[in-house]
């Protein structure tokens, strides 16, 4: 059986090549061809083990037919130059990893490429935030409806609408105060006005926008609905000031996020009932402490690091204790409000689902896990959804 004069000198010797050592990848790709491309489909080698880490490592006593071709040649060159090409840009592994799960959402593939950056801007792609900021307003207008009847459907759309106009609103305040900080937390730093995608100007003309259509949608509730939604604009704008001046700002977000249980029952009303509307509000309060100190702990490492605070580092190894009262606290506060608000059975019935549910979230958490502390961060729009269903059913009931 004929060999080439490198297959020779294979066969001699053990051979042992590791990528690390080439210098010039034409002159591997050189090497390749003259020695293992010449009579391809007659060679016989000893057993060969590729890793980019090893390289090429012959098995002594072992004797495999190796049968290649071209396309396999030119694998394992594209693999030698990505193997230098990892190892020149350090994180460049984990930086493509990071582009090709930004680029996965359905934002990337089914908008214009001029839009995207606005929509990444408003966290379009990540739907949660809205469903956080909308539960507390459609528990509001539930609990506004009269007995036996469904809540008003015209009022939750346009709530619906609202909510995804300000959170994207709030986002955007967010990023442009936070641009600095956000390109050193690993999370954050291809947002699109940290990563440069944006201009700060581009972002203040977009949340121009967000707030020109939020106001259409305010002009059309009554006049004290007017003057309550228009405050609220005030925490929305100071909220992600309050990361650099207190551990508490999950307290803050908790204010501005359930600022629709008392917006979405002045919309049916026209005036608020405090002994429905602020224990719902305090719930709401409580359930945002849960979840956004359970999200915080994604960053404790990074926040650390930059110097901002959260309840997750004022917390620490004594967080579930915390977020165990503040779930009490939101239950109870659930529990009053429908007390007071007249609700059938069906609401507790719901209401301890719920309880069972915000318990789950607080005792399988594993706040060291990144990926566990979005799951149940996530979860939360279930939980909502809970809610929602026994106030419902407690007003139909």
């Amino acid at each position: 059986m004929g060999f080439s004069r490198a297959t020779r000198l294979l066969r001699r010797s053990p051979f042992s090549f590791t990528l690390r050592h080439i210098e010039n990848p034409k002159t591997s790709d050189t090497f390749f061809r003259r020695s293992f491309f010449h009579h391809t489909t007659k060679s016989s080698f000893r057993s060969t083990n590729f890793s980019l880490d090893g390289g090429f490592n012959s098995s002594p006593g072992r004797i495999h037919p190796f049968h290649t071709n071209r396309q396999s040649l030119v694998s394992i060159s594209s693999a030698s130059e990505v193997a230098s090409q990892t190892k020149g840009n350090g994180n460049c592994g984990r930086n493509d990893e990071e582009s090709r799960k930004v680029s996965s959402s359905w934002i990337d593939v089914y908008l214009p490429k001029l839009v995207r950056p606005y929509a990444h801007l408003a966290r379009l792609d990540k739907p949660i935030g809205t469903w956080l900021l909308a539960w507390p307003c459609m528990w509001s207008i539930t609990l506004a409806a009269p007995p036996g009847n469904l809540p008003d459907l015209k009022m939750m759309s346009l709530f619906a609408c609202g909510a995804l106009l300000l959170r994207g609103a709030g986002c955007t305040v967010n990023d442009l105060l936070d641009r600095d900080i956000d390109t050193k937390v690993e999370r954050t730093r291809l947002r699109p006005i940290a990563s440069g995608q944006l201009t700060p100007f581009q972002g203040l003309t977009f949340l121009g926008l967000q707030l020109l259509l939020g106001l259409g949608i305010l002009l059309q509730l009554n006049n004290y609905s007017r003057v309550l939604g228009a405050s609220s604009l005030l925490l929305v704008f100071s909220y992600p000031l309050m990361k650099r001046l207190t551990f508490w700002p999950q307290a803050y977000l908790g204010l501005t996020f359930n600022w629709g249980a008392l917006l979405g029952w002045s919309a049916i009303k026209g005036s608020l009932d405090p002994a429905v509307v602020l224990p719902l509000y305090f719930s709401g309060v409580c359930w945002t402490l849960v979840y956004d100190t359970i999200y915080a702990h994604q960053d404790k490492e990074d926040d650390l690091r930059v110097g901002i605070k959260s309840t997750a580092l004022r917390f620490g190894n004594h967080t579930k204790h915390w977020i165990t009262g503040f779930g009490i606290g939101c239950i109870s506060s659930l529990g009053l409000s429908g007390y007071n608000a007249e609700l059938e059975w069906p609401y507790y019935v719901f209401l301890t689902a719920a309880a069972t549910h915000l318990g789950w979230q607080i005792w399988t958490v594993d706040l060291s896990n990144r990926a566990d502390c979005n799951r149940k961060f996530v979860s939360n729009k279930w939980l909502g959804a809970i809610v929602f269903s026994g106030i419902l059913l407690g007003k139909l009931a």
